[in-house]
């Protein structure tokens, strides 16, 4: 593990309130680009955000310096996030369900990325129909796409960020990346 982090570790340990704002610093950017890919919901991830740190800086003496911190710490956001997300399911619906036209008709709504004349637009909605059909992924298979792909964490990474076999997060990513396959066939180059 990298001596400075090390250090800071071990300063917040001993009660250094400047090291703890350093850790904070260094981590909060991608503990929030992890947890908003999850959520998808800005002032959800900012208290989840805040309540992963408070675990993390409360478990901080029982670190295991084997690990690298960076690691330790998705892991406690992660499943911190999970439990929120576990306790929202219940007062939430899909997002899949039809929704009732005024002429009493049940239909979706999906938004028409065809119409878009520059470039940057398309990018940007191909962008949205990707993130949004991870979204709709069930839980275990969105963590793992979103770990692998949008942290690059390694197979073994994510398997010790989720305590889970190396086997089960290759299937998982594998399974994932079918699913989005079938949510995504012709929704992204429309002919």
């Amino acid at each position: 593990m990298d001596t400075s982090v090390s250090d800071l570790i071990q300063k917040a340990i001993e009660g250094d309130e400047g090291a703890y704002k350093q850790l904070l610093e260094n981590y909060r950017g991608a503990i929030y680009n992890l947890l908003y890919k999850m959520v998808r919901n800005k002032e959800e991830t900012e208290d989840l955000v805040q309540e992963a740190f408070m675990k993390a800086f409360k478990a901080l003496p029982s670190f295991n310096e084997e690990y690298a911190f960076s690691t330790w710490l998705y892991k406690i956001a992660i499943n911190n996030c999970i439990d929120h997300m576990r306790k929202k399911r219940l007062k939430t619906y899909s997002i899949n369900k039809p929704v009732q036209s005024k002429d009493g008709e049940l239909g979706r709504e999906f938004p028409d990325t065809s119409m878009s004349p520059d470039k940057d637009i398309l990018s940007t909605e191909r962008s949205k129909i990707i993130e949004a059909a991870i979204y709709e992924l069930p839980e275990n298979y969105k963590i793992a796409i979103i770990l692998r792909h949008s942290e690059e964490k390694s197979y073994e990474e994510i398997a010790h960020i989720l305590n889970i076999p190396l086997g089960t997060v290759k299937a998982r990513i594998f399974r994932a990346r079918e699913m989005l396959k079938k949510k995504l066939k012709g929704k992204l180059f429309p002919r």
